[in-house]
């Protein structure tokens, strides 16, 4: 699940929500910006479950540069159709107390923040590095299965490298997962993504995003998904994102899709 990190997260980081890295690269250049999106995020699957979760997440994100510092505050809504047993950007999970039919549950999701420190290129053949660090804060009702009820903390670093009209970027990083009596096996663990981005035209960009993370817990396997993205910044201040996923195995989504308006000031 790709919302929050990577949340994702997430990991998706990503609660995790995906950006060009040219628009990253901009912003890393300059001071006292700020920008405020909004994006919706839509997924299924059966989770390697009996039955199917359908998800909806739609998260608002404000941003703040100043020099190399970056801050994040992300708050969504969040509606999940299923057994309970699958949390967003985490997959499928044990549940001490799962129901054998779906149910909707809805309501605010959890907070995300976020701190980026952006290290500046020794060399312009060099890599662009961004360290981050994300807290979520448990706001999700657990027991509507919208949330663990529990603090997590996501330690994570962002490379970018320019080859020739290519932007090839990795991220790596590891979550630290708050232990709770309502889903007893959960885990920490690390997770990964590959991508690279082709400019079409200067204001139009497309690419394709590889997401891996460890197993969240011994009912599931790791999660692999794969999809490609586009990114149109339309205006100086106006960028719209959009992108689809599949999972390539049964822990993952069957899809995703995921759409971002982004204004920036």
């Amino acid at each position: 699940m790709l919302p929050l990190i990577v949340l994702k997260s997430l990991t998706f980081v990503c609660f995790l929500l995906i950006a060009s890295p040219f628009l990253q690269a901009q912003e890393s250049a300059r001071g006292g910006q700020h920008a405020l999106s909004l994006a919706a995020y839509r997924s299924g699957g059966s989770f390697s479950l009996d039955l199917d979760t359908h998800i909806l997440f739609l998260p608002v994100r404000y941003e703040y540069d100043q020099g190399n510092w970056g801050f994040q505050l992300s708050v969504p809504y969040l509606e999940v159709d299923g057994p309970g047993s699958v949390l967003v950007n985490l997959g499928g999970v044990n549940r001490v107390v799962a129901p054998t039919w779906a149910r909707k549950e809805s309501g605010i999701g959890d907070v995300l923040t976020t701190v980026v420190y952006r290290v500046n290129p020794l060399a312009t053949s060099l890599p662009f590095i961004d360290l981050r660090l994300d807290v979520k804060i448990p706001t999700a009702d657990e027991q509507k299965g919208l949330g663990t009820g529990e603090t997590d903390y996501n330690l994570q670093v962002d490379l970018s490298q320019y080859l020739g009209k290519w932007v090839v970027f990795a991220t790596a990083g590891y979550s630290f997962r708050g232990q709770t009596e309502l889903f007893p096996d959960l885990r920490s663990g690390a997770y990964a993504q590959l991508g690279a981005a082709l400019p079409l035209l200067e204001e139009f960009s497309v690419g394709m995003i590889y997401d891996f993370r460890q197993a969240v817990s011994g009912f599931t396997s790791e999660i692999q998904e794969i999809g490609p993205y586009f990114s149109w910044q339309f205006d100086e201040h106006w960028t719209f994102t959009g992108l689809g996923m599949t999972g390539l195995n049964n822990a993952s989504v069957d899809y995703s899709f995921l759409a971002q308006l982004r204004y920036n000031w």
